[in-house]
């Protein structure tokens, strides 16, 4: 039985001297709990505890034998080894856990913060492709593409498979497996680039491209990059592997200045890109990487070794067989440098200039179907590169420009210079030169519309107004000649009396009414055509002696139409009219078909002696040389000179000029009927009486100078006998 404790004051236990050592009560090893072991040092402390207590009379004075199965030679126990070892491991992986946890977190705060500087998803739309402008000739041929990308947007099913299969094997093997960020391409990348020490691959997707291509600035950015990923993501969810394919193809540059497969095939093989070749098609994909630096045009060998390059990786990718990329390897692509150079390129762009006068803003594709006959436009491309090659540096010229228009005032051919890759400036539409002589008809149609005829004499000899003294080209005179006679021979002195005759104004009044529209200075010299003037506008001025009289407005567009077929344009309208009278007509077609039977224009005729006339023109200095002709179908005009106005050596109108306009009519009126000029053949010649009541009204006697109108004279030379005189046979 349990005593009863005896009541009194609380006794607290002591525990200094004495008995204090007995109640030791500090935790032994053995009590406590570690899930490691001891160190050394840890041991040499718990041995000298051991040893003391067991001293002073501990229950166990035995210290612990070590077991023989422990450690080793070196006497240290392998539990050591085997616990350091374990805690590396598990503090390994728990750091990189650790870190992989912060990694995800500050990425994905990077992400966003990149993100939050981008429009709301809602306002995110891929932007509608530059619209392009298709440029065709009359029979549907394509002339040429023009607007920002340079080529038309094609579907992804109409372009033969190597070709997009080329572009993934060598930009992105795992289109069709990734999210638009391909990991593993992107560690191949950096494992790539750090051992090389320079950058060698890049890591982004197609979709990265396409994304950076559509929606950023191209600039090297942190915020740049993240943004392009967020971008892409968005891509890849909203649309197809295949759309975003076409996507691509369609926009990316290609250098040249041709965006997507269709314009770059167009601009380096002269074909659509439905067309290519596996060669081309390698070509194309090869210029991803460096556009400028792999382009054909600029680095052959760089773009064939390229191109090699990735017809083996469409090989090791399994998309042809070794054979074939042996083949493609054998078989080249071959640049098509006439299409860069090509005659209708200044065609296109006369286009360009005038489309927003017809349909405003260009918002969607279009077709614009012109006038242009490509065969006539070949033989005049054909006809003034040729002979400015033969004759070009004999005669010191190094330009040329060559337009056709038919009745109608279409224009058939326009040229605007010996090579479009040379220079762009067109000639044809842009220049003003002085015609020289070629603007004698006008001076000599005014005369007759006052009342002479062609058989009027006027005599050829020295003659001064107000201190200016027209010289022939001869420098000699030939006495009385009749007006046929005159224009032919292109005599200075008989134009000049007759612009004093009838008058300056009443001449620019003539020539205004049959199509000049450059300004024009009401002073004699203006019979010599020292007043400038555009190719385009003085073949139009002549169209009305090869079509009956009428005036024409000279135009190269007939229609534009969307390509679903909708017409936006279509070509309306005749002309001025009337703007020349039968009897004028046939008698400056007579006059003017003497130019090329015994005027200066002989090298002009045609080999089938179809009816033609015209006239030529020598500016002053041999700056210019003219041949404007026309027949009963086509009137053209050929320029030669240069581009800083210097002198050439001595071309006239009747030599080079001559030449290229016989071999462009001769090309431009195969299979065409031979026609007579009109009026002509109604033999309304040289017996033509005054003019009909509805005629122009005849100016004054006084009009100009004061100089009466000389009735014609008896007597005059004929034709035969004024070239003896002149050229002496």
């Amino acid at each position: 039985m349990a005593q009863k404790r005896k009541s009194g004051p609380r006794i607290e236990p002591i525990f200094d001297g004495g008995d204090a050592a007995f109640l030791d009560l500090r935790p032994t090893s053995r009590d406590r709990v570690s899930t490691s072991v001891p160190t050394s040092s840890k041991r040499r402390r718990q041995k000298q505890h051991q040893s003391g207590t067991e001293g002073e009379g501990a229950p166990n004075s035995n210290p612990p034998k070590r077991s023989p199965s422990r450690g080793g030679r070196s006497g240290k126990p392998r539990r050591k080894r085997r616990g350091f070892l374990g805690r590396l491991i598990r503090r390994t992986v728990y750091w990189g856990f650790v870190l992989s946890i912060w990694g995800v977190v500050a990425a994905v705060g990077i992400l966003g913060y990149y993100a939050a500087h981008l429009p709301p998803t809602s306002e995110w739309h891929v932007p509608e492709r530059p619209p392009n402008v298709k440029i065709v000739a009359a029979n549907g041929e394509l002339l040429a593409n023009r607007g920002d990308t340079g080529g038309e947007a094609v579907r992804l099913e109409q372009l033969p498979p190597y070709l997009p299969q080329a572009v993934i094997a060598i930009e992105d093997r795992r289109f069709y497996s990734h999210f638009g960020l391909d990991p593993i391409g992107l560690a191949r990348a950096m494992a790539v680039n750090v051992s090389s020490g320079t950058l060698v691959q890049g890591g982004s997707t197609l979709t990265q491209q396409l994304a950076k291509n559509l929606f950023l600035e191209p600039d090297r950015t942190l915020g740049r990059k993240v943004q392009e990923l967020v971008l892409a993501l968005w891509l890849e969810a909203t649309y197809s592997k295949d759309e975003i394919l076409e996507m691509y193809l369609n926009r990316v540059y290609l250098g040249a200045g041709a965006y997507g497969v269709d314009a770059a095939a167009r601009r380096y093989f002269g074909k659509s890109a439905r067309m290519v070749t596996l060669a081309e098609a390698a070509t194309l994909a090869g210029l991803l990487k460096a556009p400028s630096r792999y382009a054909p045009t600029r680095n052959p060998k760089l773009a064939a070794d390229r191109a090699q390059v990735v017809l083996a990786a469409m090989r090791d990718a399994g998309f042809i067989e070794a054979a074939t990329a042996r083949k493609a390897i054998n078989e080249p692509a071959v640049v098509v440098s006439i299409q860069n150079s090509s005659s209708a390129n200044y065609v296109a762009d006369w286009v360009m200039d005038m489309l927003p006068q017809y349909v405003g803003a260009i918002d969607a594709d279009i077709v614009v179907d012109t006038t242009i006959d490509g065969s006539m436009q070949e033989a005049a491309e054909l006809a003034l590169r040729g002979n400015l090659a033969a004759q070009g540096q004999t005669l010191g010229v190094r330009q040329g420009a060559v337009v056709i228009l038919d009745t109608a005032g279409a224009v058939k051919a326009l040229v605007g210079g010996a090579d479009y890759g040379q220079s762009q400036f067109n000639r044809a539409v842009a220049a003003r030169r002085q015609p020289g002589s070629a603007f004698k008809p006008f001076v000599f149609l005014a005369a007759l519309e006052a009342g002479l005829t062609p058989d009027t004499v006027r005599r050829d000899q020295p003659f001064t107004v107000k201190g200016w003294s027209p010289q022939n080209y001869t420098k000699k005179f030939y006495g009385d000649v009749t007006l046929t006679q005159a224009l032919a021979m292109s005599l200075n002195t008989v134009a000049a009396r007759l612009m004093s005759e009838v008058g300056p104004k009443t001449v620019i009044r003539t020539a205004r009414r049959v199509g000049i529209s450059s300004p024009m200075a009401a002073n004699l010299s203006l019979s010599l055509g020292t007043s400038e003037v555009t190719p385009l506008e003085l073949t139009a001025a002549f169209v009305p002696f090869s079509n009956g009289g009428y005036g024409v407005v000279p135009h190269v567009i007939d229609r534009i139409r969307t390509a679903e077929g909708r017409t936006l344009y279509a070509r309306q309208g005749n002309g001025p009219g009337k703007v020349v009278s039968p009897v004028h007509l046939a008698q400056m077609n007579h006059m003017l078909a003497q130019t090329l039977i015994t005027g200066t224009g002989k090298k002009a005729v045609l080999f089938d002696k179809r009816p033609a006339a015209g006239k030529t023109g020598t500016s002053q200095d041999f700056r210019d040389g003219w041949f404007i002709g026309y027949t009963a179908n086509l009137t053209a005009t050929v320029w030669v000179g240069n581009d800083d106005n210097s002198p050439t050596k001595k071309a006239t109108g009747g030599s080079l000029p001559a030449d290229i306009w016989r071999e462009t009519m001769e090309a431009a009126h195969l299979g065409l009927p031979v026609a007579p000029l009109p009026g002509v053949a109604e033999r309304m010649i040289l017996e033509a009486g005054p003019a009909p009541s509805d005629d122009a009204p005849l100016p004054p006697a006084d009009v100009g100078s004061g100089s009466q109108l000389v009735p014609p004279q008896e007597g005059a030379p004929g034709p035969l006998n004024l070239i003896e005189r002149i050229f002496g046979n």
